[in-house]
């Protein structure tokens, strides 16, 4: 098979499983091919379930299989561009293998779904069709779950006002926690909380009246 066949292919199920065109071009496919651990000529039914991270990714576009290569300065695009879509999508998991690993962990790593990958390994059987409208039509349950489940691991903080505001799973943000909750009102009388950071959304909390 062809380079250009297999990307072809890949491309047909990102638009089967609901991607937008914008996610259905080349890029998209390769780290659609990377998730699945796939060569230029394996079957989609042979595609395991691995942790990537992104530079693992173009690791394997560039290196192993399909020598594209793209640059390390482009990680950030291939992150924001095409794997937080594939997430939203239902299409690829964030952090599956250790899901309290912190935004910045440089363990971080992306699979793809079990729901997706069901369904990909029937690529080009007479299952393909059925399996596609399976996934589809428990695409939003099973994101709601993903979600709750992300939720549930997020680290409340609660500041001296009585606001709540919540972080995301990390030992610098279960130390934040300890500063605003205890140190703060233990150490600092009547403090003001100006600025808290999370390692998600480093503007999560700005007191702009000072």
């Amino acid at each position: 098979m062809k380079k250009s066949d297999k990307i072809a292919e890949a491309q047909v199920i990102l638009r089967a499983l609901g991607l937008p065109k914008s996610q259905q071009n080349q890029i998209s496919a390769l780290t659609l091919l990377a998730l699945c651990g796939l060569g230029i000529n394996d079957a989609w039914l042979q595609a395991p379930r691995e942790r990537r991270s992104v530079h693992g990714i173009i690791g394997f576009i560039a290196e192993k299989k399909y020598r594209v290569a793209y640059a390390e300065n482009t990680r950030e695009t291939i992150r924001r561009q095409v794997l937080h879509q594939l997430v939203l999508a239902g299409v690829a998991d964030y952090n599956p293998f250790e899901p309290d690993l912190p935004t910045n962990s440089p363990r971080a790593h992306y699979a793809i779904s079990e729901a997706a990958l069901n369904a990909i390994r029937t690529f080009g059987t007479s299952q393909w069709e059925a399996s596609v409208a399976n996934f589809l039509s428990r695409r939003t349950a099973l994101i709601e779950i993903f979600q709750r489940r992300r939720s549930k691991r997020l680290i409340p903080v609660r500041f001296p006002d009585g606001k709540l505001v919540k972080l995301s799973p990390g030992a610098h943000n279960k130390l934040q926690k300890a500063i605003v909750e205890q140190f703060a009102s233990r150490f600092a009388g009547d403090p003001k909380l100006l600025y808290l950071g999370d390692t998600a959304k480093k503007d999560l909390y700005i007191h702009a009246e000072v």
